[in-house]
């Protein structure tokens, strides 16, 4: 087996040698270049930059040659010697599925594996691939390509596990493929952007010409039909699916899909390969024709404390049950029918409030469907209540003007909260609101209260039981309108933004400290004096400090306590580093966000751009002058032309 990577927009092809000495066609090294993770799943990190070509299954080879089409900067390729084995290969049946070769009946090697396995809530739909390479193997050869496969996508492109859910040979042999259950919603690297909420089956061989054997056919309609009725699913329905992202269709937009399609259905590929596409409508009925009778597209509707409706289509007229139960088990409602639509409608709006679980069944021939509704009953808790900032400074100035009151309920509940004065006394009640489980907050901006200490009391009650929480605030207006210019300075010498000029006003006489502070710590103390109130000045050099980002830290203590206040501030010594790519078309590159100040012909030009290539339009050049000026007033050499 042979996998290739490559970086660059452009294209490779490769062939192989036979032991025989006989070479094989040209072969695109990534036909099927959409079996990827999803986007931003972390399984693409490790191949980020690169692009990824497909296993392609060669047989015994001595010599591979490269064809290079377009720019191709690098070019890495993985040779995959995986030996057919005797091993006993042992299929496992679940109820109602197809014999199925186990990961430990193919030789998985579950060493490799790089992370546990994600679920989807549930499977809406099935992807056909196949996984390019020869036709020409052996029954006994299946499952050595099947360890190739593993090896390539871990080893290879740095993914989890094994790409596709499920992987079927030419002669019907099943292979339990990505770890995780093969009953169970595993998240597979097979389509991207359509991988959560999907089922990926591959058949081993390439089937853009022929179609596969009967005998394939028949076992992938065997394990689509079990598949699929486990998630209740309809092979001949159709759904809309949001895509995930990918060259096609962009993220959030909303494909039409059968509940049995191709890979090329969701992106830019041939994949599962013509003829086998062709074949996926018969495939899909004979899967709806096996197993019969099924339930499809349970839904239900509505929630505890009124009226919750319950839905389901059955493929043939039976006699049906819905049954809800409590968490003891304790049958609590029950709604019978004869039909082939199920639909039962039950009073839950005196119920008590907890999890139940529901079934809907018709018969012993039948997969039941089954879920919760409503929660478990969890204590009332008021947690991990705080104010960011604790301290305001509510003056108008845009700055710490209000406090950010969050905190965390574990259940339902009325919340009320109370603003209590640095006396002890209740001031003002701020709301008393109905809240739901989970992180609330709101805003607490302290209009027409005086500078001092205060406690927001927070009280939440269900009607059974109160919890309390206290919030500490300090309401502080000694300081307004701090402030530092430049935002980057350069203390360099050259009379260019040398200095940084911090300016604020007292409302109130106040002991001032003002550090400069990176990462939590301070670095240097630049002012410290008792002043009166009114507007005041400081200006700081910059001296022994390196370049980076810092914070200006504001202290100011009163008989009310301290405030604190900081401003984000950037040290730049560095000039911009400007290149010339083409005069004549007026094209450059600068290493960071600059103001540029282009002289053409005599006339001048300024514009800000972002670090990279950037460029001018003019029908003529006859002279150039270009020079950048960074935001801390560094300048880079001047370019001129001719």
């Amino acid at each position: 087996m042979v996998g290739l990577h490559w970086r660059g927009p452009g294209s490779v092809q490769f062939r192989t040698r036979s032991q025989a000495g006989r070479w094989s066609a040209w072969r695109r090294a990534d036909p099927e270049g959409e079996d990827l993770p999803d986007v931003g799943s972390a399984e693409t990190r490790a191949s980020r930059g690169w692009r990824l070509g497909n296993p392609y299954w060669t047989g015994p080879s001595n010599r591979i040659a490269y064809r290079l089409h377009g720019r191709v900067l690098r070019l890495r390729t993985y040779f995959v010697r995986s030996p057919e084995e005797r091993i006993p290969l042992r299929r496992v049946s679940m109820a109602g599925s197809p014999p199925i070769l186990s990961r430990f009946a193919w030789g998985a090697n579950e060493a490799i594996r790089r992370a546990p396995p994600s679920y989807a809530p549930s499977v809406q739909f099935a992807l056909v691939h196949h996984t390019a390479g020869t036709n020409s193997y052996t029954a006994s050869q299946s499952a050595a390509i099947v360890r190739g496969i593993e090896v390539y996508h871990v080893q290879g492109n740095g993914w989890n596990d094994i790409g596709y859910n499920f992987l079927v040979d030419k002669y019907g042999q099943v292979f339990e493929g990505r770890y995780g259950g093969v009953d169970k919603n595993v998240i597979g690297a097979h389509a991207e952007g359509f991988n959560t909420g999907s089922v990926g089956v591959a058949m081993l061989g390439t089937y853009g010409s022929a179609a596969p054997p009967t005998v394939a056919r028949n076992a992938l309609a065997s394990l689509l039909a079990w598949r699929l009725d486990l998630a209740h699913v309809d092979p001949r329905s159709t759904l809309t699916w949001v895509s995930g992202g990918n060259a096609k269709f962009a993220a959030g937009v909303p494909v039409i899909l059968r509940a049995v399609s191709g890979h090329r259905d969701t992106g830019f590929t041939s994949c599962p390969g013509a003829a086998l596409y062709a074949q996926l409508g018969a495939i899909a009925q004979k899967a709806a024709s096996v197993g019969l009778p099924k339930l499809y597209g349970p839904a239900v509707h509505g929630s505890l404390g009124g009226q919750v409706r319950f839905q389901a289509r059955l493929s043939q007229a039976l006699s049906w049950t819905v049954t809800v139960a409590d968490s003891t088990g304790a049958v609590v409602a029950t709604g019978t029918g004869t039909s082939q639509v199920v639909d039962w409608t039950w009073d839950a709006s005196t119920v008590t409030p907890g999890l139940y679980a529901w079934t809907i069944a018709a018969g012993d021939s039948l997969r039941p469907a089954t879920g919760t509704i409503g929660a478990k009953s969890v204590a009332l808790a008021l947690t991990s209540a705080a104010a960011t900032p604790r301290t305001i400074t509510p003056d108008g100035d845009g700055q710490t003007d209000f406090s950010q009151i969050s905190y965390t309920l574990s259940a339902p509940a009325t919340v009320t909260a109370t603003l209590r004065g640095p006396d002890g006394g209740e001031l003002s009640v701020l709301f008393s609101q109905r809240r739901q489980p989970g992180k609330q907050s709101f805003r607490f901006a302290a209009a027409g209260v005086a500078d001092g200490r205060y406690e927001i009391v927070l009280s939440a009650t269900d009607g059974k039981q109160t919890v309390t929480s206290i919030v500490p605030v300090l309401v502080d207006r000694t300081v307004r309108l701090f402030a530092a210019a430049p935002a980057a300075f350069s203390p360099n010498g050259d009379g260019v933004a040398d200095e940084l000029a911090f300016s604020f006003e007292l409302t109130q006489s106040a002991s001032v400290h003002l550090d400069i502070a990176q990462a939590g710590k301070t670095v240097a103390s630049v002012y410290s004096a008792d002043l009166q109130p009114g507007s005041q000045s400081v200006t700081w050099t910059g001296a022994g400090v390196k370049d980076g980002k810092y914070a200006g830290v504001l202290t100011a203590t009163n008989d009310v306590g301290s405030v604190v206040h900081t401003l984000l501030f950037r040290i730049d010594r560095v000039p911009p580093q400007l290149r010339v790519l083409s005069f004549p078309r007026l094209r450059f590159r600068v290493s960071e966000a600059a103001m540029i100040r282009l002289t053409l012909n005599g006339r001048l030009l300024t514009r800000t751009v972002r670090a990279g290539i950037f460029s001018f339009r003019s029908a003529r050049v006859r002279s150039v002058r270009i020079f950048a000026r960074d935001a801390a007033g560094n300048l880079s050499r001047t370019l001129r032309y001719p």
